[in-house]
């Protein structure tokens, strides 16, 4: 690992720039190996609510880790997991549904089809009902100043549970349909895991370089918002992607599932190690975010879809988190 460390800061000014580039070209190779899981008949929830999450969350999990081993500040952290939960909730599906709207009811109407879509809707609603308390409960431990390493084994339990009812979920859904993985499972894990190195050596050797700058020369807070620009990178090419694809069915159910990722994940990893300090910030992003999880779950279970008008209220909501963040 070392030598790739030094091989990266031979580069002198280009270090950064190799830096980025090989972070997107990791995160591109999870992509396209996605799509192909998901021409080998990996079903679309399964593929937005199991491998997307953590595919596209990735550097954020990277990120709360190298953050926490190389004594970053838990702002940093909290700043990077708001920005890339409520850009997901907003940004990248209000976006997607504006250029390409999203239908409520499938255009071929056979009894199969049709539940499938309703099955859908019900996964959908409850990754918002998730998301919804996941946020409360962060809301909550945080109230009393800092979110502590007790609490933040709370969290990763937390995120455990939910995990282990995603895998009875798909291993039912198997059963009923008679379904099996494709025979190349193992041989995308493993180009998976080559993009998860490739995310994990830029995103240390980032972090590092950051923390060498002067202190004088660098604004606070800089990092969070810097780092989440950019892991917020492979969750739009994700979203733009399938909504091209006419798939919005993965788009939202990715989003949503994204989110679960760095609320509880990323926050009870970085709280193990550290802790987090409360702040007003925190507790004014955590309630958009509930309010959000609340908008999206009465859209989708009253009418089936986001209209484009409440798509355009989800762009101006983020448009309001910018400004009150970076003011």
């Amino acid at each position: 690992m070392e030598v790739v460390y030094e091989t990266i800061a031979s580069l002198g000014a280009y270090a950064p720039v190799t830096c980025i580039l090989l972070f997107l070209l990791a995160s591109l190779l999870v992509v396209w190996r996605l799509e192909a899981l998901s021409g080998q008949g990996v079903e679309g929830t399964v593929l937005g609510t199991v491998f997307m999450p953590f595919c596209s969350g990735m550097g954020n999990i990277v990120f709360a880790l190298v953050l926490a081993r190389n004594a970053g500040t838990g702002e940093d952290m909290l700043i990077n997991c708001l920005f890339n939960n409520i850009t997901n909730l907003t940004l990248l599906i209000g976006a997607p549904v504006l250029i390409w709207g999203m239908a409520s009811i499938p255009r071929k109407k056979s009894k199969a089809v049709v539940l499938e879509h309703k099955m859908g809707r019900l996964s959908l609603a409850l990754n918002l009902v998730a998301a919804l308390f996941f946020s409360l409960f962060v809301w909550l431990l945080a109230a009393d100043g800092k979110i502590g390493r007790m609490d933040g084994f709370v969290l990763l339990l937390l995120f455990v549970f939910w995990q282990c009812f995603h895998v009875y979920d798909v291993k039912k859904t198997n059963l009923l349909k008679k379904k099996r993985y494709p025979l190349t499972l193992p041989v995308e894990v493993l180009l998976l895991l080559i993009g998860a190195a490739g995310v994990f050596i830029s995103t240390d050797w980032l972090v590092q370089w950051f923390q060498s700058l002067e202190s004088d020369t660098v604004p606070p807070q800089v990092l969070g918002w810097a780092s989440g620009v950019l892991m917020v990178l492979p969750n739009a090419i994700l979203a733009f992607y399938y909504a091209s694809k006419a798939r919005m069915d993965v788009v939202y159910t990715s989003q949503s599932g994204d989110a679960h990722i760095c609320i509880p994940l990323c926050i009870g990893i970085f709280a193990v190690f550290r802790d987090v300090p409360s702040s007003a910030f925190l507790q004014q992003s955590l309630l958009i975010l509930m309010g959000l999880s609340a908008a999206h779950l009465l859209f989708v279970g009253v009418l089936g879809k986001l209209p484009r008008i409440a798509a355009v209220l989800l762009l101006a909501a983020f448009g309001y988190f910018l400004w009150s963040g970076l003011a």
